[in-house]
């Protein structure tokens, strides 16, 4: 089971570069950067998290430029969006930022994406709320063609392009692995319908349970469950609960981080790594 760590990253917490330099010391696999371009003062739904919605959300800077800086001042650390709101990107642009940070990372980029929860937010994009799941699959669709194709085209309902050339292409094959983020059963049938991996949030529900369903539901939509690692966002400081995890064959946890500096970050990455050597 690998171990990653996700920050929102604001011009008040540690720098990418350095967070980035500790967990690779410390025997982390991935780094992971949510995104919020903003947050609208009116709230039409409610935070997920439950509460009032905490400052970093709307501090927090692009993922995009947060991984770049990660990926110069690494050489084997993962990169994560988590998650990419592709519902609030240009399928076109976002597949050569995508195709972009692959190249100039060598291959170490991971595509963690969600539909968005944020109703007002997305509607200043110009995104509908009610249609958003399947503006984003179309999106996905259409970035997987120009990923894969050299003069590549895509015709949807949301989604319309006649045919393009376009570069750069990923280094990984055929792209980044997607991996779709939320809660069962909606998003986990999001994963297994175009993704290649699922991001469950840890103590929403019971990870037995949402496990054993989602790789039945894979079975049962024609997806071999192996194919579609887990990733384990929000992991507590628990080694007995980290080791349920890894004997359920959850692939990879992510520890949520404060947006603080070093002075901060440092000693709960040491006890982290202590976690990693355990186990």
């Amino acid at each position: 089971m690998d171990f990653g760590a996700s920050m929102f990253f604001t011009d008040y917490s540690m720098t990418p570069a350095a967070l980035a330099r500790a967990l690779e010391e410390r025997g982390f696999e991935s780094v992971w950067a949510p995104e919020h371009s903003h947050i609208p003062l009116s709230r039409k739904s409610p935070w997920p998290g439950g509460g009032e919605l905490p400052k970093r959300y709307y501090d927090c800077m692009d993922p995009f430029v947060s991984l770049t800086a990660a990926a110069a001042a690494t050489q084997r650390l993962r990169l994560g969006t988590g998650v990419c709101l592709v519902n609030q990107r240009d399928p076109i642009q976002l597949a050569k930022l995508v195709a972009s940070i692959d190249q100039v990372s060598g291959g170490r980029f991971l595509f963690g994406i969600g539909i968005g929860w944020n109703q007002d937010e997305m509607e200043n994009h110009g995104t509908v709320f009610e249609t958003r799941a399947k503006l984003v699959r179309e999106r996905v669709e259409a970035m997987k063609e120009i990923w894969t194709k050299s003069k590549p085209e895509y015709h949807g309902e949301f989604v319309n392009f006649d045919p393009m050339m376009t570069w750069p292409k990923p280094v990984q094959k055929p792209y980044p692995p997607i991996i779709v983020g939320g809660g069962f059963p909606q998003a986990a049938r999001r994963a297994i319908r175009y993704g290649n991996g699922w991001i469950p949030i840890t103590g929403r529900a019971p990870m037995e349970n949402a496990l054993a369903k989602f790789r039945e539901l894979a079975k049962e939509m024609g997806r071999d469950p192996a194919e579609l690692p887990i990733t384990a966002f929000g992991a507590a400081e628990d080694a007995d609960l980290l080791k349920r995890y890894r004997d359920l064959g959850v692939s990879r946890v992510v520890v949520s981080l404060d947006s603080e500096k070093e002075d901060a970050i440092l000693p709960v990455l040491d006890r982290w790594a202590a976690l990693i050597r355990g186990m």
